[in-house]
């Protein structure tokens, strides 16, 4: 089972103004849970032990925050205040602790909750049979966010990209080092390491099966707050 897990905690949040204005994204609450503390709990409950979250935006908050909390999981806080190092960047550089192990990399811009174990689990499995980046993406018709053009498309646990795609990432991937440390730069999107795979036919995937709650700008955090969802 993988014991290492990274939360994308560095963002700005600019759509989500005014909200973010004195608050950073990871901690705004949808039923009295913050966003970054619904990631955590999916990574512990799956059997995380060791996590390492990377802040940049109003980063005292976020280290009080879970300072405070007493997660059951060793936490490392990587702390790019001085130069935001991207997704990609910001893994490598907070990971360095994981060496050659695998880790998940989990956004908290998604809705998460224990409904996502089974599919975390099955990530996982498909992670260690191929050895290769595994995502989890979720086909947009089950986004309640009909914005979403597609990201992927998913054929035999293969993704690619065509003209026309069906499928949107979630946030959450399996990955480790050794396909980060080729990147000669030190601020780099993930996508630029997935294209290379995917021209390799090397990046694999499932599909969820849950509705997709996406929290990407003020108004879409509106909306499903007043969802009622159930946890």
């Amino acid at each position: 089972m993988i014991k290492y897990g990274m939360v994308l905690a560095a963002g700005i949040g600019k759509r989500m103004q005014p909200l973010t204005l004195k608050t950073p994204k990871p901690l705004l609450e949808i039923n009295n849970i913050s966003l970054i503390e619904r990631a955590i709990n999916l990574l512990i409950d799956h059997g995380v032990q060791e996590i390492s979250i990377n802040v940049h935006y109003l980063p005292n908050q976020i280290i009080t925050h879970i300072s405070k909390k007493n997660f059951n999981a060793k936490i490392h806080i990587s702390n790019e205040k001085d130069l935001l190092l991207d997704t990609g960047g910001g893994v490598l550089e907070g990971t360095t602790q994981f060496k050659d192990s695998p880790f998940f990399v989990i956004n908290p811009d998604t809705l998460w909750s224990k409904k996502y174990l089974q599919e975390a689990k099955k990530l996982e499995e498909i992670f260690y049979k191929n050895n290769k980046p595994s995502l989890l993406i979720v086909n947009k018709k089950l986004s309640i966010d009909k914005s979403f053009s597609g990201d992927f498309n998913l054929r035999n646990e293969t993704i690619f990209r065509d003209k026309e795609n069906q499928f949107i990432f979630t946030g959450l991937h399996i990955t480790s080092r050794n396909f980060l440390t080729t990147e000669k730069s030190k601020v780099f999107s993930m996508n630029k390491i997935w294209n290379d795979l995917i021209n390799k036919n090397d990046l694999y995937g499932i599909e969820s099966k849950q509705k997709f709650f996406h929290l990407n700008t003020f108004e879409m955090f509106k909306k499903i707050s007043n969802l009622n969802i159930n946890d």
